[in-house]
């Protein structure tokens, strides 16, 4: 199953569209604080000098040699602001940096293609990186080939395995390949939904593959789980994959649509899907939950958002790098057991769930007293593997 539902995600995103809310060409750099020498373009007195270092940037290109970049990020091809997998992947590299005095810069490939990331990749490695960080699914052909071609450069792939274009999968120790359990995520948002008073629910994902699953089949069980400790009947999910991680007119409509309807809160998982089902709930004064990252700074309507920890992640695998136990040649998951997914209920706007509540069902979900169901081989459908619900009625839009 695995390998169908990448091929045609893969296929769909060469068709042009990505996870990324928006993008644009260009890299930003970034030098170590003051007290470490950077390079010398990377001192920044004056407009004209940054000017340069932008222009240079705008290439993709940049010096290498003993004075580069030693940490370095490749974005897909959103932006590194997208409020998603490359914001939220630099911030935590960032933050280990800029703690350790360690030089550190970001590149944009200037096309969706696994020759582009790979050129791109290559551009970091020459201008110094010994740790590449490469956050998206999208990375693991040009991965796959990068571990062999450049064995002395570590990598960190987010949301994703090496494997090349057959689908057979290797990951070398140079390799640490990052997944995340996504129905964990899910299950919290929904249930602190259902928990806030909400029992008109949607999830609109983006493309059918394995993550978005994930976070669908988890949203249902959370609102099942909620339901049944509430002895609240009747709850209704509407659940839909859109084919794409674009914000198109046909989302947005679909997403005012069952606001329009009397659903209360949709669940906008899929990258700039998200943006429809924002603009869909302005209009009708209905309510959102965000995805991968906190997206409340994005909407009002917002009213949490079901978090992959990622700066935690990168943070982590650079530390770990840094400290010489790097986890290479295995996949790390990261789950509610090593706060690796989560909501951020600090900016969350409920008015009834509470952070004890929180607390207490994040616990079991931790200590393992809660068992979610996966998903089946070759179905999305969750009407056809959650079949035990009681209290929550499924509509599957196709």
């Amino acid at each position: 199953m695995k390998k169908r539902i990448l091929a045609l995600a893969l296929a769909a995103v060469m068709a042009g569209s990505l996870t990324a809310c928006s993008g644009s060409s260009g890299t930003d750099t970034k030098a170590a604080p003051a007290q470490t020498e950077a390079p010398a373009s990377e001192s920044k007195p004056e407009a004209k000098e940054e000017s340069k270092a932008e222009d240079a940037a705008k290439t993709a290109s940049s010096k290498g040699g003993a004075e580069g970049y030693e940490l370095a990020l490749v974005t897909d091809l959103g932006t590194i602001d997208d409020k998603s997998f490359n914001q939220g992947a630099w911030e935590g590299l960032k933050k280990y940096a800029e703690e350790n005095s360690i030089s550190y810069k970001y590149y944009q490939p200037q096309e969706g293609t696994t020759d582009s990331y790979l050129e791109t990749i290559g551009l970091a490695i020459e201008g110094g990186a010994k740790l590449v960080v490469c956050p998206s699914f999208l990375f693991e052909e040009p991965i796959y080939m990068a571990q062999d071609k450049y064995p002395d450069v570590h990598f960190i792939l987010l949301d994703g395995e090496p494997h090349d274009a057959d689908y057979n999968y290797k990951t070398n120790d140079n390799v640490m390949p990052i997944l995340f359990q996504e129905d964990q995520a899910g299950f919290l948002a929904d249930y602190a939904a259902v928990k806030d008073g909400y029992t008109k629910l949607g999830f609109m994902g983006g493309m059918a593959v394995p993550a978005v699953i994930r976070f669908g089949y988890g949203f249902v069980q959370g609102a099942e789980f909620a339901a049944e400790e509430d002895s609240v009947t009747g709850l209704e999910i509407m659940y839909n994959y859109t084919g794409a991680f674009s914000a198109t007119p046909e989302a947005q409509s679909m997403a005012a649509s069952w606001y329009q309807n009397g659903t209360e809160v949709i669940f906008g998982c899929g990258g700039a899907v998200g943006n429809s089902v924002m603009a869909a709930a302005q209009e009708k004064n209905a309510k959102v939950i965000g995805v991968d990252v906190d997206q409340s700074a994005e909407s009002e309507t917002v009213i949490t958002s079901a978090m992959k920890l990622l700066s935690n992640s990168v943070y982590d695998g650079v530390k770990d790098f840094y400290d010489g136990s790097f986890p290479g040649g295995k996949t790390s998951v990261f789950t509610v057991a090593n706060n690796g997914v989560g909501l951020p209920m600090d900016t969350s706007k409920f008015e009834k769930f509470s952070q004890e509540q929180y607390d207490a069902i994040y616990k079991k979900l931790a200590d393992g007293e809660i068992t979610l169901v996966q998903f089946s081989a070759d179905n999305n459908d969750p009407t056809k593997d959650l079949t035990d619900l009681t209290n929550t009625k499924v509509t599957f839009v196709e």
